[in-house]
């Protein structure tokens, strides 16, 4: 005879954790941030890295940009928008990604975007090497 054993889950309530982590400036941690600086900087961060490219990282952080680098503006300007989305909407935190505007310049493609949190919306700006 297997016994059985009643799993079911009773008054569980969940509850956000805070998103307090270090502020990093260049290659120092210069103190604590939360709410708005910590998913601006979870942002720069994501888009720092280069998906699979370090076996630190899971394969679901970072973001694909590299394979862009010499095609053809009218492949890469979608392409690019999309993997930054995609990249970005990993965080719980963002609800969306949109109003994406580029500016080729001499050796790269400027990127300026919003991202919709649930701090808010934030501008963000990243240079793509093309």
């Amino acid at each position: 005879m297997i016994p059985e054993i009643d799993m079911t889950i009773q008054n569980v309530k969940l509850s956000n954790q805070p998103t307090k982590t270090y502020a990093i400036v260049g290659d120092k941690i210069v103190g604590m941030i939360d709410d708005v600086e910590a998913i601006r900087q979870a942002i720069y961060l994501t888009l720092s890295v280069e998906r699979y490219d370090y076996l630190i990282y899971s394969w679901s952080y970072g973001v694909e940009l590299k394979e862009l680098i010499g095609k053809n503006i009218a492949f890469a300007y979608p392409e690019i928008k999309r993997r930054i989305i995609e990249a970005l909407i990993q965080d719980d935190r963002i609800l969306d990604v949109d109003d994406f505007t580029f500016r080729r310049e001499e050796e790269s493609v400027l990127v300026n975007f919003t991202v919709h949190t649930i701090y808010g919306d934030l501008l963000e700006e990243m240079g793509v090497m093309n």
